[in-house]
């Protein structure tokens, strides 16, 4: 039982390390960009997702403001029920999600697009309904998730 747990966190650990040693490849045109946006950003980032990537869109919005950097959560859900007062005319809208195609965030994009926010998609399926609608795409796919 014991070599069993410790080997299966073994192979999580080799699983998702070799996940992050493929991301390097992702560092494009588009993730330049982004940060430079973020830069000379005059609003703040606004950061959303739905299920999973709605935690992960918390955890990025916490880690910017102990940074210094203006940011809020959104929960995709949410912003199409009537929370999307929270995004400002000056304000990046950066959405994470894992197929891009879910009907929240296609609701979502569809109601910034309206607003005319500049939209930064994070997800993995660079054919997506998200990823077609970005200014910036952000590739976060991984062939094996641990």
């Amino acid at each position: 039982m014991k070599e069993t747990i410790l080997a299966t966190a073994k192979e999580a650990l080799l699983v998702e390390i070799e996940a992050i040693k493929g991301l390097e490849s992702y560092l494009n045109d588009d993730f330049y960009q982004v940060i430079d946006a973020l830069m000379q950003c005059k609003g703040k980032l606004v950061v959303s997702g739905i299920g999973k990537s709605a935690i992960i869109a918390q955890k990025i919005v916490a880690t910017c403001i102990s940074t210094g950097t203006a940011a809020a959560y959104l929960h995709a859900a949410d912003a199409i029920h009537g929370d999307s007062g929270l995004i400002g005319p000056e304000d990046i809208v950066m959405i994470i999600s894992k197929s891009g195609e879910s009907p929240e965030i296609k609701s979502l994009i569809q109601l910034i697009q309206q607003f005319g926010n500049t939209i930064v998609g994070m997800t993995g399926n660079q054919d997506s309904y998200l990823a077609k609608s970005s200014k910036y795409i952000l590739n976060t796919y991984v062939t094996k998730e641990a």
